[in-house]
């Protein structure tokens, strides 16, 4: 059966929807739905709102333009979700980018859902939820919400985990990111790095070319998790960095057939998927040819 479209209506004849009246709770999406419970709808001046430091940190100002002329035309399809604190004021807890496009549009108030009498912890869930859940949320300003989380909370990982509905590995990688040097995050954003590319780097024991590839990264020129890779497996022979044999790596006494061969049977011991086994495989193989030349 072919589905039936009301008629199309001008730009200047559409109407504005009342969501105080129309909003209903399953528009607000969110992995834990039992913090939202007590939330009442209501509409709330913009200038009686406080907005503190977000989980995101990364605005685009034309998207933030986009959205405002959306809200303008359709009205604001998901609510601003606040905090009515003691004293009476409203903190503003999830929807930034919808507050600033309403600001962009003068608009003096906006349909929100309070809350009342939650605790910190269940706030930065509320927020942290919300916003990763969202495309525009940068994997830094997600792990460094996840770090925020972790100091205000002073919760284990695997609480957190419980807590926020993420994998465990996903925290772990989401801390190691977080307490990374700013300026290397600051250029992840810029440049649009792939989240390993700065995992990849963190791994690396202190050298001079643990040193280059920082700068690279830095200047832009590694955004790829596939062009550290290729770097590394060339022997690191960045801006000319010395290539470090692979004899020259092993212990004394040690030989190069005593170390493959130990590599080898190690391999065999341990209870491996076939997919890892095989890169293990490969591994030893281009060892072995590395220790040949």
């Amino acid at each position: 059966m072919s589905k039936t479209f009301a008629a199309r209506v001008s730009k200047k004849e559409r109407k504005t929807i009342d969501l105080s009246e129309k909003v209903g709770r399953e528009i607000f999406k969110i992995s834990d739905e039992r913090l939202l419970q007590g939330a009442k709808l209501d509409e709330i001046f913009l200038k009686n709102i406080v907005v503190k430091e977000q989980v995101r940190t990364k605005f685009n100002d034309e998207s933030i333009k986009d959205l405002a002329k959306n809200i303008e035309i359709n009205g604001l399809i998901q609510p601003l979700v606040l905090h009515k604190d003691k004293n009476g004021s409203y903190r503003l807890i999830c929807g930034e980018r919808r507050f600033r496009a309403l600001s962009f549009n003068k608009a003096e108030k906006a349909p929100c859902f309070v809350l009342e009498n939650k605790t910190e912890e269940e706030l930065m869930a509320i927020q942290f939820s919300e916003n990763s859940s969202r495309e525009e949320l940068h994997w830094v300003d997600k792990a460094d919400g996840i770090l925020n989380y972790q100091i205000a909370t002073e919760a284990s990982e695997r609480k957190i985990q419980a807590a926020l509905g993420i994998s465990k590995s996903e925290v772990h990688r989401s801390l190691l990111i977080a307490k990374m040097p700013k300026n290397l995050k600051e250029a992840a954003k810029k440049y649009d790095i792939e989240k390993y590319v700065l995992l990849e780097w963190d791994a690396m024991e202190k050298s001079a070319f643990k040193s280059d590839v920082e700068k690279k990264i830095l200047s832009g020129d590694i955004t790829k998790r596939a062009e550290l890779a290729k770097i590394i497996s060339n022997g690191g022979l960045i801006k000319g960095a010395k290539k470090v044999s692979a004899k020259a790596a092993l212990p004394k006494g040690v030989s190069a057939n005593a170390f493959l061969k130990a590599m080898t049977s190690k391999t065999k011991d341990l209870n491996l998927d076939k997919k890892t086994q095989e890169l293990l495989r490969t591994l030893v193989e281009e060892t072995k040819e590395m220790m040949d030349q």
